[in-house]
Order: C-alpha cells, then sequence, then structure tokens
C-alpha cells in the first residue's frame, strides 16, 4: 500500500508504509459493586464463541483484545470497535463490565493472579510488584530488522512522555485520587524492566542488556521486558508501550495514528543520516513521571532541554513533528480534530476526575467510563450473533 489520501485529495507516500497493529487491555468489573471480576477465563472462552479472540492477562479480572496486521488506520478502525463492543458484549455474558481504564477504581482481592504457571512463577518470584492491575495500549510498527527496531526506539525516546500525557486514564485506584494523572505509569515503573528504554548503539548492545536482565534474575523471560519501547523477538516490529489503555476508541485511534506517524518519520531520519538524540536517560524518566502526575493539564518536561513548559505546547510540538507523514497518510486533519477535542473536553484521567468531584463517588466514575468505553463503536450485537474479525 502506498497510495494515501492526503488533505487536499490523494498522495503518493514515498515508501512502503509500514504495518501496524494494536492491542488494548480492559478490566472486568462486577456491575454492583464495581470492584474487579475475576472471570477473565470465562469472558475469553464466550469471547470465542462470539468470533473474537481474547486474551488473558497477569491478572484474573483483565482480558486483552488485539487486530489483525494492517497497512494503515483505517484497515483497524472497524477492528478495533468491534473488538470493543464483542468483548463487552462477552463481559455482560458472564455478568461483568468492561472497563477501558488504565488501573481499576477499586484494588483486585489478593490472590488475583491468572491461573497458568508463568504467571504464577512470575508472582512468587517478583511478590509486592505483581500484585497491581494495569492495563495499557499497544501499538505494533513493523520494520524491516531489529537493527532498525533499535534505532527507530532511540527516534522515539523524545516523544514518550507527550504520549503518555495525551492518553492518560488512570487518576483513581484503591478507591482515592492519587494525584496522578497515570498512576498505571507508577505501578509499572516497580516491575525492574519498565520504564523508557536506553539509548542503543546497535541491536547487539540491546540483546546484551536483555541477556543481562535474563541472567540476574532480572526478567524470567524475554516476555518480561517492559519497556515503553521494546524490539520484538521473532519479527522485525517495534512495539510501543507507554500509553494507558485510552478511554474512548476515537483517543485509540488517535493514538494509534501518531505512533504510526512517528515511526514512518523515525525511519526517513534514519534512511537520510539523522542521528537520534542521546537523551539522558534520567532526564528522560523524569519527564515520564511529569507526564504521568500532570497529564495534559500542567506542566511537561522537556526531556531535551529538562526546561518545564504546558503540556498542551509538548503536544503542539509533536503535531508539528509528525504533520508532513500525517498529511501523507490522509489523516492529519482527523487527528488535530481529535486532539482538539480531547483538549476540550479532557482525556480519561480528567474525565474520571471531573465525574468524581461532581458527583461525589465512584460509583458515578465506574458508570462513565463503561459508557465512555464503548463511546463512538457499534451497539452490541444480538445474542446469537456471531462477530468475524
Amino acid at each position: 500500500m502506498t497510495a494515501t489520501e492526503t488533505a487536499g485529495g490523494r498522495g503518493d507516500l514515498r515508501d512502503p508504509v509500514p504495518t501496524l497493529g494494536v492491542e488494548e487491555e480492559f478490566v472486568l468489573v462486577d456491575p454492583h459493586t464495581d470492584r474487579p471480576s475475576p472471570h477473565s477465563a470465562e469472558v475469553i472462552a464466550t469471547g470465542r464463541g462470539l468470533g473474537v479472540n481474547l486474551q488473558a492477562e497477569f491478572s484474573n479480572c483483565q482480558i486483552e483484545t488485539a487486530t489483525a496486521v494492517g497497512s494503515h488506520i483505517r484497515e483497524l478502525r472497524e477492528q478495533l470497535r468491534r473488538s470493543r463492543v464483542v468483548a463487552a458484549d462477552a463481559a455482560a455474558r458472564r455478568g461483568c463490565h468492561l472497563l477501558a481504564v488504565g488501573t481499576p477504581l477499586h484494588d483486585p482481592a489478593p490472590g488475583s493472579t491468572t491461573d497458568s504457571p508463568r504467571h504464577r512463577r512470575m508472582a512468587a518470584h517478583f511478590g509486592g510488584p505483581a500484585a497491581g492491575v494495569i492495563c495499557g495500549c499497544h501499538i505494533h510498527v513493523g520494520v524491516e530488522s531489529r537493527e532498525r527496531a533499535v534505532q527507530v526506539s532511540n527516534h522515539l525516546r523524545p516523544w514518550l512522555p507527550t504520549l503518555l500525557a495525551l492518553t492518560a486514564n488512570s487518576p483513581i485506584a484503591g478507591g482515592v485520587d492519587t494525584g496522578y494523572a497515570s498512576w498505571r505509569h507508577l505501578r509499572s515503573g516497580r516491575w525492574p524492566s519498565a520504564g523508557p528504554p536506553p539509548f542503543f548503539d546497535t541491536v547487539a548492545d540491546y540483546d546484551a542488556a536483555v541477556a543481562e536482565m535474563l541472567e540476574t534474575g532480572v526478567i524470567l523471560d524475554p516476555a518480561m521486558v517492559y519497556w515503553d519501547v521494546r524490539v520484538s523477538e521473532q519479527l522485525p516490529t517495534v512495539e510501543i508501550r507507554i500509553s494507558d489503555v485510552p478511554a474512548t476508541i476515537a483517543e485509540t485511534l488517535t493514538l494509534a495514528t501518531l505512533v504510526h506517524a512517528l515511526v514512518i518519520t523515525a525511519l526517513r531520519a534514519i534512511t537520510g543520516g539523522h542521528p537520534a538524540p542521546a537523551l539522558d536517560q534520567e532526564r528522560l524518566r523524569w519527564a515520564c513521571w511529569r507526564a504521568a502526575r500532570d497529564g495534559l493539564t500542567g506542566h511537561g518536561l522537556d526531556p531535551a532541554t529538562g526546561t518545564l513548559l504546558p503540556a498542551v505546547r509538548l503536544l503542539d510540538r509533536l503535531l508539528a513533528h509528525t504533520k508532513p507523514v500525517l498529511l501523507e497518510l490522509g489523516e492529519y486533519q482527523q487527528v488535530t480534530t481529535a486532539v482538539a477535542g480531547v483538549l476540550a473536553h479532557g482525556n480519561g484521567a480528567v474525565r474520571q476526575r471531573r465525574i468524581l468531584t461532581d458527583h461525589g463517588g465512584l460509583a458515578a466514575v465506574s458508570a462513565d467510563c463503561v459508557r465512555r468505553t464503548l463511546d463512538g463503536c457499534r451497539p452490541a450485537p444480538h445474542r446469537g450473533t456471531r462477530w468475524t474479525r
């Protein structure tokens, strides 16, 4: 696929478009108590009967959806909508609500680890860090080689805090406002292999770091490399995993489109011989922390200069950086309109806090999250209808 619509009609992308895939993680909750519901196995089985392949996650109150591989966000829009609808329908048939939130409003009951040998081993080895439930959105973009994927990761590092601020959707956990727009980011940081990826000169350096983590017990298998950008062990893809699962499908589509454009922009920079900025690792980590705290409503830390700037200004820089590719993809107007809507009405973190303040209870927040999870998606199918992907 080398030709796409631009803002002025049709235009040719200079290169073949990298492939794109999206995964979303969700929480299952009891509709009467709003507490996490440990019925992922039943919901997954029901989902299969409805024609959608749901996956288990670390906790038995979580499920994950995944799209097929596409070359453009237009190829994935309907899949993402249907995945949310069918997952919600499967959850409802098992007496659960489906919530797109970075962390559940209430902590799960003890012993909520999914009953599999790998997950039990992780829980035994890591203890406390394995206890929290976190839900993210992972964007997979195809690249020609693992060496190139490492270089793409270097180019994406400066933009990670802004992507986090845009999608922040976990201010409430344990029944209280945590003071962070993305509490998921703080919780994920308890894993020793999480956080922004280091700058790597070569794929050999990347693999050496992973090998050392394995040898020292920092991770138990390569799938436990939880960096915010990681390189696939099996496929020539780069996975961007900085974001909370967005509150709405429109926000997921915007995130996926921006990430796709960022990777394409990075690939062009690499081809053109433009090196990635070797940002200080600690400053980048601080910038991600600041994005997790303030989200879109406060200030962010420019990881290149260490300067505090309004988060909205950093978002404007991201849009300017990706504008040429977004125009070629025919998505610039849609993305800028969507971002303007998020700034005007709030992302998931803003919305949760607003509902909590206006209505004074978690039940109202949960009800709004349930609604927004399917906002912009098709109506749920009638019983007996089989959806295919």
